[in-house]
């Protein structure tokens, strides 16, 4: 079973202005799960988990602002962390959600460690899933101290570069893609999946909206020149360690993403339950979602 590409929608105002287009499927007395795509996907990363999880959980799976036919602010400062942590905690109020389990992949697993690290929707969330998206504090040393994790991110630089603005207003984001990335779509989930894509990249304002999840203040990327080593005022925000039960999902073959993300998660997460998935890439939602599922299971069932 899996989702259909013409599933209803719900369109969800934001007291913040923001209008997302959201995915709310199943028993609404059921424990909830919110699920976070990252880029540069929709709420269609999560298909094969929906599927699987709608007949038991309210299973919530919004377009985050930026993307697709969800609201599109060309300003890169409406992108900042804050904003979309604001997003996720204001679609849980409209939703009437009182406590989840927050679920992120890619950037959304970004916005889903910062929204457990700053304590956002304290009391609310009794579970966080991550599926590779690297600890922030883990990952910008990375950036600074590894040279598989920093060439890995040079894209992030070309994402940033104001040089590429014409060639994705002309032409969507698709030949930045292939730019920065040496992207090749034939191997990009299944063709219907990857058509859907292609279309929602087309729409300049979209792709620019995508891109501003890049400029709005994640972390730095060095050049591959500069020195390998922390600068001297290098520092991680004063935060606790994320005290709720966390489940992360590494597929071990992301080349975006090293493994020596895992490195000292166990100092950072009290309650960690680290799933390792050999012999797959980064979108490891869809590309090996029998293994997710069933780590995920397992974890919910606790």
């Amino acid at each position: 079973m899996s989702l259909n590409p013409g599933d209803q929608m719900t369109r969800v105002a934001l007291p913040s202005g923001i209008e997302l287009d959201v995915l709310d499927t199943g028993p609404r007395d059921g424990e909830t799960l919110i699920f976070l795509h990252g880029f540069p996907e929709s709420h269609r990363t999560w298909r094969g988990q929906i599927s699987q999880f709608s007949d038991r959980y309210r299973c919530i799976a919004p377009d985050q602002r930026g993307y697709c036919g969800s609201s599109n602010p060309q300003d890169a400062g409406m992108y900042t962390i804050d904003k979309l942590m604001g997003d996720i905690a204001q679609l849980a109020d409209a939703l009437g959600v009182g406590k989840f389990t927050l679920v992120g992949h890619d950037l959304g697993g970004v916005v889903a460690w910062a929204i457990a690290l700053t304590g956002v929707l304290q009391d609310r969330i009794e579970r966080l899933v991550i599926a590779n998206a690297p600890h922030p504090f883990i990952f910008s040393k990375l950036l600074y101290t590894n040279p598989d994790q920093r060439a890995a991110s040079q894209y992030v630089r070309a994402f940033r570069d104001p040089a590429n603005d014409a060639l994705v207003r002309e032409h969507g984001l698709l030949p930045l893609l292939v730019k920065a990335l040496d992207f090749k779509g034939q191997s990009f989930a299944e063709d219907a999946e990857r058509d859907q894509l292609l279309q929602s990249w087309s729409n300049p304002d979209t792709a620019m909206a995508m891109l501003n999840w890049y400029r709005a203040g994640l972390s730095d990327v060095p050049p591959l020149d500069e020195p390998y080593e922390l600068p001297a005022d290098f520092s991680t925000p004063a935060l606790p360690n994320v005290a709720i039960p966390t489940l992360v999902v590494w597929a071990m073959d992301d080349i975006a993403l090293p493994n020596a993300n895992l490195d000292g998660l166990d100092d950072l997460v009290d309650d960690l339950t680290l799933v390792k998935v050999p012999d797959c890439g980064h979108f490891v939602t869809w590309e090996a979602p029998e293994k997710f599922n069933a780590a995920l299971e397992e974890f919910l069932s606790r």
